[in-house]
């Protein structure tokens, strides 16, 4: 329901041109450690070394590098838009940001609503903007997050960014760690941003080995 009437009622662009070739929505996924705010950052230069107005966003849910998207690698660069879960991109005062841009990039898109994913895709159907969305797909418990899940619903290309396991195999999989321990339960989000909570990224045969089994070897 919401999402039809927003699109009737979104007003940051009216450019008519439905039927012609429009701008895409992407999301490019990947385990904990892939590289994505690195990816996103790196894209975010290119842009701007072409005179590109590029706006970046990212989720209030992400405490951590606080109004900056920060990279393992040691880059960072300000947001234009720290959004809360419960905002929409249609204020005003993002319609101001939003509709000169020539690109939006999205960090830890996992932490955006629903709404705000359907809000971003109208945006490249509707202002003719590109919108690249980079994330993590599944949580610690290997369920998919809400934005993430809207966003492989909708996004018009899906690119997985690879890291890898310690084992060498290919990391699909983000392990929680609490206090040296891998744990199965617990609140969706945790931000690492403290000694006590970590986060790994794993295959499927060491989730199995790390996490699964060694939280039921009790029950077994």
């Amino acid at each position: 329901m919401y999402f039809n009437t927003f699109l009737l009622n979104i007003q940051m662009c009216n450019l008519n041109t439905y039927g012609g070739v429009m701008s895409k929505l992407y999301f490019r996924y990947g385990a904990m450690n892939a590289g994505k705010s690195a990816a996103l950052l790196q894209t975010a230069y290119n842009y701007k070394e072409k005179n590109k107005k590029v706006i970046l966003i990212k989720p209030k849910l992400d405490t951590k590098g606080g109004n900056k998207i920060t990279s393992r690698i040691g880059i960072s660069s300000d947001v234009y838009i720290l959004l809360g879960f419960d905002e929409s991109l249609n204020k005003l005062k993002y319609k101001k940001i939003i509709k000169n841009s020539d690109c939006i990039l999205v960090d830890e898109s996992q932490f955006l609503s629903e709404k705000q994913v359907e809000e971003l895709w109208l945006i490249t159907k509707k202002c003719d903007i590109p919108v690249i969305c980079y994330g993590i797909k599944t949580n610690f418990q290997s369920k998919l997050f809400e934005g993430s899940k809207r966003l492989l619903e909708l996004s018009d290309e899906l690119e997985e960014l690879a890291t890898i396991c310690s084992c060498g195999q290919k990391a699909r999989f983000n392990a929680r760690i609490i206090n040296g321990k891998y744990v199965t339960v617990g609140d969706n989000i945790e931000i690492d941003n403290n000694e006590k909570i970590k986060y790994e990224s794993l295959c499927g045969i060491c989730y199995i080995k790390k996490v699964i089994e060694e939280a039921n070897k009790d029950v077994i």
